[in-house]
């Protein structure tokens, strides 16, 4: 009787250990293609001039952060922001990940790629190219849908020049005159 009662209770043991104790597989490949897929929604959103699209590929608490510019925090300050830039007639932007990192629960992923963006410079008003890298980082939300929660890019052109100093100005002006 004693035997029977310690088999049981191994066999009991062992079947609690074995049940949950291995992690879901995560399709990592499917992932990555719903990320491309989300970010090719973003893409097309920003040159359909859809702020509102493209304000929707982010969670409630994303921060998207942009050169010049200080941090968007949550899909409206994203928008609002993403409005000004899309008013641009000049604006077109095209960008791709070079990689996609899937995390290792399959609930977390990010991006790394470059951009190219067209806009109109605010001092020529004649338009520019812009070109730079990204990295986007998403988390899989309570219903399935893969959000941004962090989307950052970095421009490769140089910041500009800062103004001279009013001194400096009338310096040169007033050896000019001489």
């Amino acid at each position: 009787m004693r035997t029977i009662a310690v088999l049981a209770s191994v066999g009991l043991t062992i079947l609690l250990c074995g049940c949950g104790s291995e992690a879901p597989k995560v399709n990592k490949a499917a992932i990555e293609k719903s990320i491309e897929a989300v970010e090719k929604g973003m893409r097309k959103a920003a040159n359909d001039k859809d702020a509102v699209a493209f304000a929707g590929n982010f969670a409630t608490d994303a921060v998207m952060m942009t050169p010049g510019n200080p941090p968007k925090r949550g899909p409206d300050a994203i928008q609002a922001g993403m409005k000004d830039l899309l008013a641009d007639p000049n604006f077109k932007i095209d960008f791709a990940s070079d990689r996609v990192e899937v995390a290792d629960a399959g609930d977390m992923a990010a991006t790394r790629g470059s951009y190219t963006l067209t806009m109109t410079n605010p001092v020529t008003k004649k338009a520019f190219e812009d070109k730079g890298s990204y990295v986007t980082v998403f988390k899989k939300q309570k219903d399935g849908a893969w959000k941004a929660i962090l989307d950052c890019d970095v421009s490769e052109l140089p910041p500009p020049a800062p103004p001279a100093p009013k001194a400096a100005v009338k310096a040169k002006k007033g050896k000019a005159r001489r």
